[in-house]
């Protein structure tokens, strides 16, 4: 008696169109880093995690635990990237079609309400964001527990939700292929000048999704 298989995934994970072209950001983020970190960058986290997500159907079809638990760091780093890249991406909107301007509602009220502020959360955000060592990413995050927001930051590609339980709303990529051809080493330049092109309304969106 044949025993039947199981079917391995076929799922295939892909690149993000964006909903801006490269250029629509600058003088902010340049056309070159936005076509380099998108393309190329972005894209590897992609074909990385579909290449492990075939070797991990692969080895659930053969019971192989001891593959099952050696990729999963490679799939929490790539599929991290491809989650965060995925936000950030949204996140981001032309200073000349909305971007850097938040309107009335929910999310400024309790940003008020939590910071005083908008500038002072910015600021806040900021400079947590860029005290990150090495790579990582600064965030504000929903706490579905206390029904409130939060601010805070991790490493390389670890992603928010997975990690701390957190929803992200709002993340800033720090790596330096995020800001390097343009601001150099100088992290605090590029975190000042984000704020110009941040879409609030896709940060809105994601609140009101993460209360309901």
């Amino acid at each position: 008696m044949k025993v039947a298989s199981r079917q391995m995934s076929t799922t295939k994970f892909t690149l993000p169109d964006l909903k801006y072209d490269y250029a629509e950001l600058e003088p902010f983020i340049s056309a070159e880093i936005m076509q380099i970190h998108h393309s190329k960058h972005h894209q590897t986290y992609v074909t990385n995690l579909n290449t492990l997500n075939e070797q991990l159907g692969e080895a659930l079809h053969k019971n192989d635990v001891s593959k099952i638990i050696t990729l999963q760091q490679g799939i929490k780093f790539n599929g991290g990237g491809h989650l965060n890249h995925s936000i950030f991406f949204n996140n981001l909107a032309p200073a000349k079609k909305g971007g850097g301007e938040i309107e009335d509602g929910d999310l400024l009220n309790m940003i008020k309400a939590q910071y005083g502020s908008l500038d002072s959360m910015q600021t806040t955000l900021a400079a947590s964001t860029v005290a990150v060592q090495g790579s990582g990413w600064g965030w504000l995050g929903y706490d579905k527990a206390s029904k409130s927001l939060r601010i805070t930051t991790t490493a390389n590609q670890d992603p928010l939700e997975a990690t701390t339980g957190l929803v992200p709303l709002l993340g800033i990529d720090v790596w330096e292929h995020a800001y390097y051809l343009q601001y150099k080493n100088v992290r605090p330049d590029y975190l000042k000048s984000i704020w110009k092109i941040i879409n609030w309304k896709d940060v809105a969106e994601r609140l009101a999704i993460a209360k309901k």
